[in-house]
């Protein structure tokens, strides 16, 4: 676990290097296209400034955008006693406390590191889970925060949307926007760099997404074993699984900018094996069997 830790760290700092090379080469090749000297250092700058902003105010946006309110050890003490015993097992600073009131049933970890992170729960999570699968699902996410999944998680989804960005900006720019017509006697290296950009401008964000649905992926599964090695009772979190994949009510302040972080889709798409693809979670049948499978 320790080395999965220090392996998250590393992939930190390799998935930013990854990103940001990649921003610079979209930047490079759309200024040489457009013929515009702004457009690689307004990337690099636009990239740099989103990429701070995610790391240190990720948790804050998504706690506004998922209408969460803090929690108190007065307001909730069963609940906050649950959290604060898993913290004490698992050594790690007690998080803040939020819950979203909504009857569907979910859960998700968010902040930069286990310093300043926070668990935060759906009103329905706590009315329909029994206490050893509640403290299945509450172990889950702080093993998120332990192994600095959230981390790599909120690096991830905001230089995803950053190379999306960049790429839907170049291509309506090239279709709809004002650009040079001016064409050179010897343009073969101009023609092969403009077949380049839109090759760049339709690969990058399938393959950005790619890459943050293996890491996603990957992250709950891991999760899913700590959890069940710190609660050392694996059936509470797949019971728990179980109830929260079975309930069909959407939940409402979820959206597909946020619905990673939460522990199991929030957004109730099931739509065959295409949509599974692309789904930020792996299947919850393999979750819970594995899980069964350690008992």
């Amino acid at each position: 676990m320790y080395k999965q830790i220090d392996a998250n760290k590393r992939n930190s700092l390799l998935l930013i290097s990854f990103f940001l090379i990649l921003i610079m080469t979209l930047g490079w090749v759309f200024s040489y296209v457009l013929n515009n000297t702004w457009i690689f250092p307004i990337a690099v700058i636009f990239s740099v400034s989103q990429a701070l902003i995610g790391y240190y105010f990720g948790d804050k946006i998504t706690l506004l955008v998922s209408r969460a309110k803090e929690v108190r050890h007065d307001e909730n003490p069963q609940f906050y006693h649950i959290v604060e015993n898993l913290c004490i097992t698992a050594g790690l600073p007690l998080p803040k406390i939020y819950i979203i009131e909504d009857s569907a049933p979910n859960a998700f970890a968010a902040g930069r590191d286990p310093k300043h992170a926070l668990i935060c729960v759906t009103s329905g999570l706590l009315e329909k889970l029994e206490r050893p699968e509640l403290e299945g699902v509450i172990a889950h996410e702080l093993s998120h925060i332990g192994n600095y999944d959230i981390r790599l998680m909120t690096i991830a989804v905001v230089l995803v949307g950053i190379v999306s960005l960049l790429s839907d900006w170049f291509l309506r720019y090239t279709f709809w926007g004002r650009r040079e017509r001016e064409r050179e006697e010897n343009n073969q290296f101009k023609i092969i760099i403009l077949a380049l950009a839109f090759i760049l401008a339709i690969l990058a964000p399938l393959i950005a997404g790619l890459i943050q649905l293996a890491i996603s992926r990957k992250r709950e599964y891991l999760a899913d074993a700590s959890a069940a090695l710190l609660t050392r009772y694996p059936e509470g979190l797949a019971q728990a699984l179980e109830k929260i994949s079975q309930d069909s009510e959407p939940l409402e302040a979820a959206n597909k900018a946020t619905a990673h972080l939460y522990i199991e889709n929030p957004l109730k798409e099931h739509g065959g094996w295409l949509n599974n693809l692309f789904n930020t979670h792996p299947p919850v049948e393999e979750r819970i069997k594995i899980l069964r499978n350690m008992i």
